[in-house]
């Protein structure tokens, strides 16, 4: 093939979008459709617990608006990182929805599930081969053994064997954003320069264009480069919006690491070739010396529960921050006296909303707010004990006034009760990458048969 057209139709499956836009993008000659099923944006808890962050039915509506479209122009359909975090049971959850569409669709399509789930046992035994990513310090065992859940972010190579074995969607667990594009192109016979960077910047679907909001893109890559068009007549890519996606979750703007190799973009020229489509040329990709595939891992840290009032009285607002470190104080001792409880037998966290719970101590503003929302989060290693500790800081939520305060204020609690158990907490704890002699060999794939049901 001399060109090969990928129709991103948005940043992740669930989200949403015009049929529409797909329509387009299908009638410009598509040759692949490729979405993301997820990422570690949301954090640990999808990982840890493995639960999809997007609802069935946006997943449904989602796929049954690809499978129409995909079967009529005959092309395939590429999911990847299934149920947000890439577990197996993220991957059988999309399937099991997907063959609920295809069936009410009457469509028949073969289906390739790719499990990319690791076992801790079996990576135990490769230690020697794993290696840490900054700031990650050296991997040990019982870091493997506390994991709830570990997955391995495949490159393109099972994708392609997948569909080199006939699948006509593939349903992917965790994967890289831009190997879920990048595989049919590659296997087509694409450049790799141009075909990873058209991948990074259509990974997240329209946000390369001036409205993110109004649908995905189509990219073309041939032998030189690639082209990037908007799915919405309306809506523009320009050299600049195209460019500036580099800069999107990359450490380096000018460099992206996959498991094969280094995209280099430093080269790169962004031409308008009108004013909606941008071309792009002198991108260049380089293989490693050695292939890894990336680790992610979550483990519980214990249980939250999460407590919340707000502020508008001008005296505590003068100086909130004095009266959350009284606030800080007073709870440590009234947890140490009333429910026996060293400081390392549970945690809190007293974030103030309206005055620097985002920016902490590089909010610039010094001025003081007019009202601030007050959120505890307490974490204990069980959920008794957390909500023990909340319900012991609920007097002071309410009425704690500040330093040199003679009356008792009245806060404000938005709930009742006001304490709220959220369960088990999750932190990531693994950032590392394990040498590989075949891309595929921790992947696993399920190939079935022509079929709707």
């Amino acid at each position: 093939m001399e060109t090969v057209r990928v129709l991103a139709p948005s940043g992740m499956l669930g989200a949403g979008w015009d049929h529409a836009t797909v329509e387009r993008g299908i009638a410009l000659g598509a040759d692949v459709i490729s979405i993301d099923g997820g990422s570690t944006d949301s954090g640990p808890y999808y990982l840890g617990a493995a639960t999809a962050k997007t609802t069935a039915k946006a997943v449904a509506r989602d796929l049954r608006s690809l499978f129409t479209a995909a079967a009529g122009a005959g092309i395939p359909v590429i999911v990847g990182s299934c149920g947000t975090s890439g577990t197996d049971r993220g991957v059988d959850w999309v399937a099991g929805i997907a063959a609920d569409v295809l069936a009410e669709e009457g469509l028949y399509l073969k289906v390739a599930r790719i499990y990319s789930e690791q076992d801790a046992t079996g990576l135990k035994e490769c230690l020697d081969r794993i290696h840490p990513l900054p700031p990650s310090g050296e991997l040990d065992a019982e870091t493997l053994e506390s994991c709830t859940h570990i997955v391995g972010a495949m490159g393109h190579e099972p994708i392609v064997e997948a569909l080199r074995a006939g699948a006509q969607v593939v349903l992917a667990g965790r994967a890289t954003d831009t190997a879920v594009a990048a595989a049919y192109p590659l296997m087509m016979g694409m450049p790799p320069g141009p075909t990873w960077h058209a991948a990074k910047i259509i990974e997240c679907g329209g946000q390369c264009t001036s409205n993110p909001r109004a649908g995905g893109v189509l990219a073309t890559i041939d032998a030189g480069g690639f082209t990037i068009e908007p799915l919405d007549p309306t809506v523009a890519c320009t050299p600049i919006s195209v460019a500036a996606h580099m800069l999107y979750e990359t450490a380096d703007p000018f460099e992206m690491r996959e498991p094969a190799g280094t995209l280099d973009v430093r080269d790169a020229r962004y031409t308008a070739v009108d004013d909606r489509i941008v071309r792009v040329e002198g991108s260049r990709f380089h293989l490693a010396g050695q292939y890894t595939v990336k680790l992610e891992g979550a483990r519980i840290t214990g249980c939250e529960t999460v407590s919340f009032s707000a502020i508008r009285d001008p005296l505590i607002l003068a100086d909130v921050g004095a009266w959350a470190n009284l606030m800080r104080t007073m709870i440590t001792q009234r947890v140490r006296q009333t429910l026996e409880l060293a400081d390392d037998e549970y945690a809190f966290d007293l974030r103030l909303y309206g005055h620097n719970a985002v920016l902490d101590d590089l909010e610039p503003e010094s001025g003081p707010p007019r009202e601030v929302g007050v959120m505890l989060l307490v974490n204990a290693p069980d959920q008794a004990t957390a909500t023990a500790v909340a319900k012991v800081a609920n007097p002071l939520m309410l009425h704690l006034p500040a330093p040199g305060m003679d009356y008792l204020p009245s806060l404000a609690f938005p709930f009742s009760p006001a304490e709220i158990e959220r369960g088990a907490a999750y932190e990531f704890v693994l950032n590392h990458v394990v040498d590989c002699a075949d891309p595929a060999e921790l992947f696993r794939t399920e190939l079935g048969e022509k079929t709707h049901a």
